[in-house]
């Protein structure tokens, strides 16, 4: 059953634990009503199996020196439909239809929300304008889209064939990175982008994600990499009633 109760501000106004869950990484911050950080960022290794037990330990046991919090906002690499995920396909085959807002509700006894990591990483960048479009180059690869700062759920793009047999996530993934060089693997990113911007012709891209840090790619105008730490930061949006 999900809280009802409103969290009590203190001197620095509501205050929200921000979690970010991957596929390589568990990361955690807890930042102010204007989503100004109130804590560093803590981040553990995903533990393997990353099974829903095995994850939900490790982010009680990550968050716990973080408190005090009123609410949680959870990002998660996968399919999430009122709270539950539905996929999660660099994770575990047992993430299919777990109550995970239900789960971290009852044992941190705050209200929580959970988004997909790549619509949550959006929250953070976006500016509310036109068709506007993120994408998370990590473990795997996210996927975001939003119209006039409302986002579209459910946008798989990642795992959609792209060339040669490949998905998307297949091809510009964490493991094609490993197997292919900095080099070749940046090469690949900007196809990718060359393929998205005729199909949604979206005002602005914003590429984030662990392995952004790696491009060195001559970008269009309306295409911008993102510092990692907004898939943490636009954990507060989740919470804009509007």
């Amino acid at each position: 059953m999900a809280l009802t109760s409103k969290p009590r501000p203190g001197k620095e106004g509501v205050r929200t634990l921000c979690i970010d869950i991957g596929g390589t990484g568990l990361k955690a911050l807890v930042v102010d009503q204007r989503g100004e950080k109130l804590t560093e960022r803590v981040r553990v290794e995903t533990p393997k199996p990353a099974t829903p037990e095995t994850v939900v330990a490790a982010l009680l046991a990550l968050v716990k020196p973080l408190a005090p919090f009123d609410r949680v906002s959870v990002g998660f690499p996968g399919v999430v439909i009122g709270g539950s995920t539905h996929t999660a396909p660099n994770l575990d085959e047992s993430w299919k239809n777990f109550e995970l807002k239900e789960s971290l509700e009852q044992r941190l006894k705050r209200p929580v929300r959970v988004l997909n990591d790549a619509g949550v990483q959006g929250f953070g960048v976006i500016e509310g304008k036109g068709v506007e479009m993120v994408l998370t180059l990590g473990t795997g690869m996210g996927c975001a889209l939003y119209l006039d700062g409302k986002y579209v759920p459910n946008l798989e793009l990642a795992h959609h064939p792209f060339r040669d047999g490949r998905t998307y996530e297949e091809y510009v993934g964490g493991r094609a990175l490993a197997k292919i060089g900095k080099k070749k693997w940046n090469k690949r990113v900007g196809q990718v982008l060359a393929q998205i911007d005729p199909i949604w012709n979206p005002r602005r891209i914003y590429v984030g994600g662990g392995n952004a840090k790696h491009l060195r790619l001559d970008l269009p105008p309306h295409v911008r990499i993102t510092d990692n730490v907004a898939g943490l930061l636009g954990g507060i949006r989740l919470w804009d009633e509007r």
